[in-house]
């Protein structure tokens, strides 16, 4: 607070600097803000000195204010109705919010992640979820920016300007925003390019190339010469799709990769050998993880579509599942195995977690009741399968088992929702005689 005398006549009054320093542990913390008042400052807070005070107080609650009080019971009542196993690593962090700032005005989402860094027994994004619902929390949108596009602004920056604005460029055109309208990607996807790509990209700007145009078709020949097999693909599609981008909005006159060849893919798909799988379910004691392997072990669905398909896709009653894959749509139609384990799994869901919001069919403990509704990740279900098995592996051993049982490939595009190439390479793994090439 600043205490300004005002209406006061006569000489300036002296500043008292021989009285003793008052000690920090007996000052009031800054409860006083008026609720609507303007900040006179917007420094960013420094939370360490608030807890090294905290610490040196004796144990015990903080003496908080009422509506401070209401506040933090609400939120634990909360946590605990949620069955949440850390509401009170969370409830720690709004009572020290809600001690030092006050409950009568607006928390900024930066002090809390700041305050929650610090210290491992406490925890942000709960609380900024509560107080947001509530109308107490003035959101910080630097904090709500995607990873992968922060990663990517991050490289580009580190780069030469030129290039860094052609691949700018680039990264606008996957993204949907280039001349000619085209289907969005995501900026996890962007991000495994440029990862691909840079390498690439620093050793021609330490060779003194200033512009991607004065690359040719030799410098391209050249980066893919040394790699081999997977590595290798992927850099020749990343540098194509770069350069086909670059020529599509007009930034290079001519394409260097245009002859670049990317080649198959050369893996064959392999079994899961039999004893791995006898007795794979009797493994897993979740309804969860008998579900999850259903899906994948025997309809071939990928984990990703797995983690994110929707409560609203199944549908028990005709025995259908639809995989959303863009604007594309898969429909799985559910054996009765697979039916009883899809009904016995939205049962325990909804003894478990009664009050879930969430839309997509598969929840976690951490996801279930998150107003963020986000999907289950990629390591939660491979971490449900037993040890030695993996989501793609169970995924390859149901295609190529079907590839055995048929020489149809048109039947496992239809089966699985997978592409002709694809379905031709496990054709060709499953009956070799079959897809030879005749010589000329």
């Amino acid at each position: 607070m600043i205490d300004l005398p005002i209406g006061v006549g006569g000489p300036a009054r002296p500043f008292p600097v021989d009285e003793p320093p008052v000690d920090d542990d007996h000052q009031a913390p800054a409860w006083h803000t008026g609720r609507g008042q303007e900040p006179l400052f917007t420094l960013r807070r420094e939370w360490s000195p608030v807890l090294a005070r905290l610490r040196r107080r004796p144990p015990g609650e903080l003496p908080l204010t009422e509506a401070a009080r209401q506040l933090v019971e609400e939120f634990a009542q909360l946590r605990r109705d949620g069955q949440s196993p850390d509401y009170r690593k969370n409830s720690r962090t709004l009572t020290t919010l809600v001690y030092w700032l006050g409950a009568e005005t607006a928390i900024f989402e930066r002090d809390v992640h700041d305050l929650a860094q610090l210290d491992p027994n406490l925890a942000a994004k709960p609380v900024c979820q509560f107080l947001r619902i509530r109308g107490l929390l003035v959101e910080d949108p630097e904090l709500h920016r995607d990873g992968d596009q922060v990663w990517i602004e991050t490289t580009l920056a580190a780069m030469p300007k030129p290039v860094a604005t052609e691949v700018r460029t680039w990264v606008a055109l996957l993204r949907g925003q280039g001349r000619r309208q085209g289907e969005a990607r995501g900026y996890d996807g962007i991000r495994r390019y440029l990862v691909a790509l840079q390498p690439t990209l620093a050793a021609w700007t330490a060779a003194n190339v200033t512009t991607l145009r004065e690359i040719t078709q030799d410098q391209v020949e050249k980066a893919v010469a040394d790699l081999s097999g997977h590595a290798r693909r992927q850099l020749a599609i990343c540098l194509r799709s770069l350069f086909r981008a670059l020529r599509q909005e007009r930034v290079i006159f001519r394409d260097p990769t245009r002859h670049l060849p990317v080649g198959d893919l050369k893996g064959v798909p392999q079994s899961v050998p039999s004893d791995v799988l006898d007795g794979l379910l009797d493994q897993v004691t979740t309804p969860l993880a008998r579900l999850v392997i259903a899906l994948v072990a025997v309809h071939a669905v990928p984990g990703n579509d797995v983690r994110t398909v929707r409560t609203t896709d199944l549908s028990l009653a005709r025995g259908t599942l639809e995989i959303r894959r863009g604007l594309l749509r898969h429909t799985v139609y559910l054996e009765e195995f697979t039916h009883r384990l899809a009904t016995e799994w939205l049962t325990y869901r909804h003894r478990r977690w009664p009050a879930s919001t969430n839309p997509h069919l598969l929840v976690s403990q951490k996801t279930a009741l998150d107003p963020d509704q986000p999907a289950v990740s990629i390591g939660l279900l491979q971490g449900v399968l037993p040890k030695g098995v993996t989501l793609e592996g169970l995924r390859q051993d149901r295609i190529l088992n079907e590839a055995f049982e048929t020489a149809d490939p048109l039947k496992l595009v239809r089966l699985f929702g997978i592409t002709e190439q694809t379905a031709m390479r496990y054709m060709t793994a499953a009956h070799p005689e079959r897809t030879a090439k005749l010589p000329r």
